[in-house]
């Protein structure tokens, strides 16, 4: 192998070792990290190849721009092995923040505008307001509802703007975990969620959002 040969290769496997090590630690927005998405379409069959073999499979939306890692579905005949991708159980508020945040979504893209949806932290506590036990303390709902939003951006469903700390994006990568046939149903899922809010308190270990 000549020096160029070997440059490339070298510059090869930076890039592969950027794109992986950037999905293994969460989902890969194209605007946000456009550096490693460009080296995902690049590197595409070498990064399914890679993740195959740890039981894992890329999810890849090029039109919605974002990427992430799902557990391959288990083939009975080849071995079982440990989970890399853990699933998370959502406390009710959470799950309750993000199906209001899918419906928004929907609703949003129903009016044919700017494709990016921007909610600011009050806009996103009138969303979930009056499915949350009642408060006369409105400082105490906001500091309850900036909990459930920072845990939506850990888990890469909201996005902070930057310089405007109380603006989110809602990142379309919701869409995938909260499908249409989900999103139809929403209606009676809101009746549970309203018995839930008037028949529980905050935090339950009762999710009425389990599919």
């Amino acid at each position: 192998m000549n020096d160029e040969a070997r440059t490339a290769a070298i510059e090869g496997d930076d890039r592969l070792s950027l794109v992986l090590v950037t999905l293994f630690r969460g989902v890969l927005h194209r605007d946000a990290a456009p550096q490693a998405w460009q080296g995902l379409l690049d590197l595409q069959a070498r990064v399914r190849d890679y993740v195959a073999v740890l039981g894992l499979e890329l999810m890849l939306d090029e039109a919605e721009g974002y990427a992430y890692l799902a557990q391959r579905p288990r083939d009975e005949e080849a071995p079982d092995l440990p989970r890399l991708v853990a699933r998370r159980q959502l406390s009710y508020p959470v799950s309750l923040l993000l199906a209001l945040l899918r419906k928004k979504l929907a609703e949003h893209d129903a009016t044919g505008g700017d494709t990016r949806l921007v909610l600011s932290r009050e806009e996103i506590a009138e969303l979930i307001r009056i499915f949350l036990p009642e408060t006369a303390n409105e400082a105490r709902l906001l500091d309850r509802v900036e909990n459930h939003i920072n845990k939506a951006v850990e888990l890469g469903f909201l996005r902070r703007l930057r310089g405007q700390e109380q603006r989110y994006e809602v990142q379309r990568i919701l869409q995938a975990f909260v499908d249409a046939q989900w999103l139809g149903e929403f209606d009676e899922r809101l009746r549970a969620y309203r018995a839930h809010a008037e028949g529980h308190t905050e935090g339950s270990a009762s999710d009425p959002s389990d599919r």
